[in-house]
């Protein structure tokens, strides 16, 4: 297996406090604003996200955590079935901005599962999509992120691993690995 570094730690703080800048160029004061990280990686990507703008905007965003297991299409095709993560959103959507967070956004299914899951909490004024890496000319489905972190050519025999510390990693890293055929 081959692993190419993507972003190293201090390349990913530069990337996260761009993305953090474009979301306050975009919502302002966060008043109508919400933040939903997607189970199971996004909510560590979502709460690094949420404590830079709470820091920078000097006020409380709510933050809450969205799992789509079950609003997935390929729930009953899997041989082990899939086992849900916690939802947490104690708070009302309806009529909001949802910013959706993700880690990496590939064929866009997980994307299209979670509109379907977050229409249980509220229809939100608007949902945007923030994800650290989009892997390029993989879409399944016609899904594309608002704010991008890194851009990345992949081919379907790649992946894409995302090291965060919150995560128990030493460091913060993306790697690009090739799987040995």
């Amino acid at each position: 297996m081959q692993k190419k570094l993507v972003l190293d730690s201090n390349q990913l703080d530069i990337t996260l406090d761009r993305l953090c800048q474009q979301l306050i160029e975009a919502h302002s004061h966060f008043s109508d604003s919400v933040i939903l990280g997607m189970q199971p990686r996004g909510i560590f990507l979502a709460e690094l996200i949420h404590a830079k703008l709470e820091k920078l905007v000097k006020k409380k965003i709510p933050l809450g955590y969205l799992d789509t297991t079950f609003h997935r299409d390929d729930f009953r095709r899997r041989e082990i079935p899939a086992k849900a993560s916690e939802t947490r959103i104690d708070f009302v959507i309806e009529g909001k901005n949802v910013i959706l967070i993700d880690d990496v956004l590939f064929t866009g299914r997980t994307v299209r599962a979670a509109l379907d899951a977050m229409i249980a909490f509220g229809r939100p004024s608007k949902v945007e999509l923030l994800v650290l890496v989009d892997r390029k000319y993989t879409r399944d489905l016609p899904i594309s992120a608002d704010y991008v972190g890194r851009y990345v050519d992949t081919l379907e025999s790649q992946r894409v691993l995302v090291e965060l510390e919150a995560q128990g990693h030493r460091q913060n890293k993306i790697w690009l690995i090739n799987k040995d055929k």
